[in-house]
């Protein structure tokens, strides 16, 4: 059984047995490297439609290493195929982009048969991913936020806020200034790592007293469209 986990089987041996062994190989191993990814990333959030992505990358890169095996033509073929699609999404995570190329090598792996080389590189490479997230590494020990200052066009928004932001944070510096509605408003935007003992909506309420009570928003990241556990 071993042996066979560990032989490869490429497309001139393509049979209804390889090829099922091949697909539910993959398959569990994209379920788990699917848990892995949605349990190291309960705090931060996560896209449910990536998580599901993650299942079906292995799969789908099997059969296609299944069907092309050494014919040439069929490679060039399906390359040109996949040259048409574009992704049109922004840039995701790091991370995210690392679990994508995690599934890829999976699905090369057992499509080209090595089903026993993919089940060790994904549990070792998951075990990894669990003990980095458990011992928080790289994460640091401060909480770096956005600042969004909606300022209107009569106002001089500089060092109007310098006050308030040395009062409830322990660093900041202004990242961008951009206009919007034609020019009439301006979006300052700063990074900042507030207090741990300061009250955001006290922060926040001395802030509109100084922009006019135009909109003000502080958040951690960018995190749209994501679940949290």
């Amino acid at each position: 059984m071993l042996d066979f986990l560990l032989s490869s089987a490429t497309g001139e041996s393509l049979t209804f047995s390889n090829t099922l062994s091949v697909l539910v190989g993959a398959l569990m191993l994209g379920f788990i490297i699917s848990i892995v990814y949605i349990n190291t990333h309960k705090d931060e959030g996560y896209a449910p439609s990536f998580a599901v992505t993650l299942i079906m990358l292995p799969v789908i890169i099997s059969i296609i290493i299944l069907l092309v095996g050494n014919n040439v033509a069929r490679a060039f073929s399906l390359a040109g195929a996949f040259s048409l699609i574009r992704f049109r999404s922004a840039p995701g995570d790091p991370k995210d982009i690392a679990y994508v190329f995690f599934t890829l090598a999976v699905g090369l792996a057992c499509g080209m048969g090595y089903i026993g080389y993919a089940v060790i590189f994904a549990v070792i490479l998951c075990a990894v991913m669990i003990i980095l997230k458990a011992v928080n590494y790289g994460i640091p020990k401060k909480d770096s936020m956005l600042l969004k200052i909606t300022v209107p066009e009569n106002l001089n928004f500089q060092c109007l806020f310098d006050d308030v932001l040395n009062k409830y944070t322990d660093s900041w510096h202004m990242k961008r200034v951009k206009t919007s509605d034609f020019g009439a408003l301006f979006e300052v935007v700063y990074n900042i790592e507030i207090r741990k003992d300061a009250s955001q909506k006290d922060f926040i309420d001395e802030l509109r007293c100084l922009n006019g009570n135009l909109n003000i928003s502080l958040t951690l990241s960018e995190f749209e469209d994501k679940v949290y556990l």
